[in-house]
């Protein structure tokens, strides 16, 4: 009798959870009650602002970015879709949700909702500089406050207090925070410990919560910062260490654990809020210290041809018309910080429909959907 050995056991039990995990959501999104989302952040979630940017050098519309998606480079900073398309998939939007900066974007095309996320961007207003124009997460809610809402009030034909609690609210930043400020020695950070840093973060990110609630939100979902000490650009700026930069991983581990407890303490101070933690610093951490078992091979390396500081790139992004990998569902990251398609894929699925509170806390997305 032949046997079966380990890895292949392995791969046949990731598959048939993912098939009953696939089954549980497509169940489910057929009876989410959500209108459509908000979105706000940094690269992780833009899908494509920085396009319409001038003097901007964190853009991404070109390939190798979008060999995957349905609609090619389109600035979202990997191969297909990213977690905000993906959710959307699942909450059965009509549409992807279109970006605030592009000239379209008014009228009928935000009924179901606009994403605001600038890739280079931060909580802090002076992160990103290094990027060139980019538009901080004030300066985000500030948009939609004194552009969209307005205009959504009239599609709608409602006040707002009476809209956007059929809404998601989504926020996934601060990453850049750690990366192109502190850590490059920018908000007088020589001087300040990081855990001041990473409190004042999280102080100044409840305070745009509050203002989001104030005009009628009701409905979040924070997202973690994910592990980019573990990156292909982080690895590469002090190639004498093996493994992750635990410098950066400690500090943004710090931030999530801080992010997690906003969601308890911050509900106090806004009645018939709701707030989704969803840790992606976990799901990307278990695929990259278990990459086979969880359907990947390599969780090292980028998938693209990176565009080195020599050659006058930033050692982040892909090289126009560089090499890329063929396996890319095989791959953690598609540039030297960004994740695949794949990852993504994995990210959105625990976030809608994760019952582990290590994952999502204190409940998944569809759960809030139905609030």
């Amino acid at each position: 009798m032949s046997q079966t050995s380990p890895r292949n056991f392995t791969l046949f039990c990731f598959f048939l959870f993912s098939l009953i995990s696939l089954c549980t959501a497509t169940q489910q999104n057929d009876n989410t009650k959500i209108e459509g989302m908000f979105v706000f952040g940094s690269s992780l979630v833009d899908n494509g602002n920085n396009n319409f940017l001038p003097n901007s050098i964190a853009k991404v519309n070109y390939f190798p970015y979008g060999i995957d998606f349905p609609l090619g480079p389109s600035g979202r900073f990997t191969n297909g879709k990213n977690v905000i398309d993906l959710l959307g998939e699942k909450l059965n939007l009509s549409d992807y949700i279109p970006p605030f900066s592009d000239p379209s974007t008014d009228g009928s095309k935000i009924v179901n909702g606009v994403n605001f996320a600038s890739g280079g961007s931060g909580i802090l207003d002076n992160t990103g500089a290094v990027a060139g124009n980019v538009i901080s997460l004030n300066q985000q809610i500030r948009n939609f406050e004194e552009y969209t809402l307005p205009e959504l009030e009239m599609q709608w034909g409602n006040k707002s207090k009476e809209i956007l609690p059929q809404f998601l609210f989504l926020i996934g930043s601060g990453g850049n925070d750690y990366s192109l400020n502190y850590f490059m020695g920018l908000s007088n950070s020589t001087n300040t410990s990081i855990e001041a840093f990473t409190a004042n973060l999280i102080t100044t990110l409840g305070h745009h919560l509050m203002r989001l609630y104030n005009l009628g939100a009701s409905k979040f979902v924070l997202m973690a910062i994910n592990p980019n000490g573990c990156s292909p650009m982080a690895k590469a700026r002090v190639p004498t260490r093996e493994g992750c930069i635990q410098t950066l991983n400690r500090a943004i581990h710090m931030f999530n654990a801080k992010l997690r407890n906003l969601v308890d303490t911050i509900r106090t101070q806004m009645p018939g809020s709701n707030l989704v933690f969803v840790n992606s610093y976990k799901v990307i951490m278990d695929i990259i210290r278990h990459p086979i078992s969880k359907g990947f091979v390599d969780a090292k390396n980028a998938c693209c041809e990176i565009s080195k500081i020599s050659e006058g790139g930033n050692g982040v992004l892909c090289k126009r018309g560089g090499s890329i990998c063929e396996n890319r569902e095989e791959y953690v990251f598609f540039d030297g910080l960004h994740p695949t398609e794949a990852v993504n894929v994995v990210i959105a699925n625990k976030a809608f429909a994760s019952k582990f509170k290590l994952e999502v806390y204190p409940f998944n997305i569809y759960d809030l959907s139905q609030m």
